[in-house]
């Protein structure tokens, strides 16, 4: 009789459960150790936990867009909302449609919501335009006028040469005769170094353009310049009559302006409330830029946005700006307007191509939020905000605490009815529950920092859920090891066979769930999204904690005298599972013996 081949394992050989245990202890330990030194010990909240900002957007009927709020246009707004505030480092933002024209936005509270919240509804239509003319906004519209002083202009000292301010009484960096000393246009954000071109006009704009001394009494009004060439007559009365004076005006204006078509020339006012300008049809549309970010110009100091065009941008920013370098001040300037106001106008000296950048009185979180709001494009539609309201964790902690509750519940009515049932199996299953509860907690914790992930109740209830769904693969198993105790098999042999087709039972069924949780995920939005990720995530990590935890622990304690010889209260006593001796072992030796004594 041929001896049997060594090294072909055989239903019942049993493998090496240590490395498989060993394996799954050692990435719990990863896992725990890098929760702890990236500082995160908790999971990120979402918004209905750690309270936080919702806002209510209503879209705006436009002039001359009878059409424009539709479905089509509403969801693009919600993605570049979405992207916005995701931009800033704001994770679990929800933004989703409701109704036919409203828009809700929750922000949860954190680093930078206060940068996101004045973000979510800013139409940000941007226009590189041309300046035909500009004139100071004259504060006598709403303020009495100043007595002028003895020397220098009206609410002016006079400086010597080559020193300027702007109206608050900053210095300038720029010398006074570089710029028109009638109607000068005051330093910071209204004239930059932006476009990477100097603030400066040629040395024949500078003698063409210069003027009377300001304590000589002028010709005409101080708001309204010396008519520039090629201005139409009726766009220099309504800059003329345009207000920018104050808040609530200069807003109307910017409304009305940022209505206009791109074609057609407009009046608008300065982002400072100090200048108001004329300005020629759209040269590159802010569809047109590529890229935006915030830099600190470490040469003077402060922060400047930098922008980058596609190809058709680059192309129409250099016409333009060689057509602008030809020209006199200020007809060689050019306005960034961003939602009907200008925020830059710098001059422009050469032809510039595919960079730009705006400069001014910018800080780091103005500029950021400009760079931001560039680079994720323009709302199509309007919006106001119809609603604002804070949202406190106090409500979302009454019904975290009400939910752990339930699932605390729940949890000992599934370990009761293990012990109960299963008997001393329980250990197993509470011991892989517990496994799987540390792999779930950690990675939920690491996955906030990573990917922005925050715990909010339905991600809860998903992992409640998941509960159900491990101990399900347990009671396979288990079910599975006692139909081979029942067919007469021992222990040992029995936890290798029942593996096999428990194996394949737990994959499908898994799978399933799986399946389930994806298609969740992808077709819902909001809330629904965090139920479906974490009914996900469990799912993968029951298969990984069954075949790396559960079933190698299961084969080290059938090697035990209280589990191996059947102990009342181990759950695999053969009398009390049914079966009938002798069994199989005892049949095979019965019939060898038979066989022998026959020879």
């Amino acid at each position: 009789m041929a001896a049997p081949k060594r090294g072909r394992r055989t239903p019942g050989a049993q493998g090496k459960p240590w490395r498989s245990l060993g394996l799954i202890m050692l990435v719990m330990a990863g896992l725990v150790g890098g929760m702890f030194i990236s500082g995160h010990t908790s999971p990120r909240l979402g918004i209905d936990l750690a309270g936080g900002t919702s806002i209510t957007l209503e879209a705006k009927n436009q002039p001359g867009k009878p059409n424009a709020i539709n479905q089509t246009n509403m969801d693009t707004a919600v993605s570049i909302i979405e992207r916005r505030v995701n931009g800033l480092g704001v994770q679990e933002a929800e933004v989703q449609t409701q109704g036919d024209k409203h828009i809700i936005v929750n922000i949860p509270k954190g680093t930078n919501s206060k940068q996101a919240r004045e973000q979510v509804g800013t139409t940000a239509e941007l226009g590189f335009r041309p300046v035909l003319t500009y004139a100071q906004v004259d504060p006598k519209q709403t303020k009495p006028p100043k007595q002028p002083e003895p020397s220098g202009s009206a609410g002016q000292k006079k400086k010597p040469d080559g020193q300027s301010d702007d109206e608050d009484g900053e210095p300038s960096t720029k010398p006074t005769a570089s710029q028109p000393q009638s109607g000068d246009q005051p330093q910071g954000r209204a004239v930059t170094d932006g476009l990477k071109a100097k603030n400066e006009p040629s040395p024949k704009a500078t003698e063409s353009g210069k003027k009377p001394k300001e304590t000589e009494q002028p010709s005409v009004p101080p708001q309204q310049q010396p008519q520039q060439p090629g201005v139409p007559a009726d766009l220099a009365k309504k800059l003329q009559a345009l207000d920018c004076s104050t808040k609530e005006s200069k807003a109307k204006a910017s409304e009305k302006a940022a209505a206009a078509k791109p074609k057609d020339p407009i009046v608008a006012c300065d982002a400072q409330e100090k200048v108001k300008y004329a300005l020629g049809p759209v040269a590159v549309a802010g569809k047109n830029v590529s890229k935006a970010k915030a830099v600190l110009d470490q040469q003077r100091g402060q922060w400047i946005v930098q922008m980058s065009f596609d190809d058709k941008g680059s192309d129409q920013f250099g016409d333009i700006t060689g057509k602008l370098a030809q020209k006199q001040q200020p007809q060689n300037q050019f306005a960034i307007a961003l939602d009907g106001e200008v925020q830059s106008a710098p001059s422009v000296r050469e032809r510039l191509t595919s960079n730009a950048e705006i400069s001014g009185s910018f800080t780091q979180e103005s500029a950021e939020d400009l760079a931001n709001i560039l680079s994720y494009g323009a709302l199509p539609l309007s919006f106001e905000e119809s609603d604002v309201t804070t949202v406190t964790a106090a409500l979302g902690s009454d019904q975290l605490e009400a939910g752990l509750i339930a699932g605390a519940i729940g949890l000992a009515l599934v370990i009761i009815y293990l012990i109960m049932y299963y008997r001393g199996l329980a250990l197993i299953a509470i011991l892989s529950l517990v496994a799987s509860a540390v792999m779930t907690y950690t990675i939920m914790t690491l996955l906030g920092p990573a990917i922005g992930f925050a715990l909010n109740l339905p991600a809860v209830c998903g992992a409640i859920v998941a509960i159900g769904i491990t101990a399900d693969s347990f009671i396979v198993y288990f079910e599975r090891i006692r139909d081979e105790v029942r067919e007469g098999r021992t222990l040992r042999p029995a936890v290798e066979r029942a593996w096999p087709r428990a194996r394949r039972t737990i994959l499908v069924s898994d799978f399933v769930s799986f399946l389930a949780a994806a298609v969740l995920f992808i077709v819902t939005v909001g809330k629904v999204q965090g139920f479906a990720f974490t009914l996900g995530l469990t799912t993968a990590l029951d298969v990984v904690v069954v075949f790396f935890f559960t079933k190698p622990v299961m084969t080290l304690l059938a090697r035990k005298p209280f589990f191996s010889e059947g102990h009342s209260w181990s759950g695999l006593d053969p009398k009390r599972l049914g079966a009938k001796p002798p069994l199989r072992r005892g049949r095979r030796s019965s019939s060898v013996s038979t066989d022998t004594k026959e020879a």
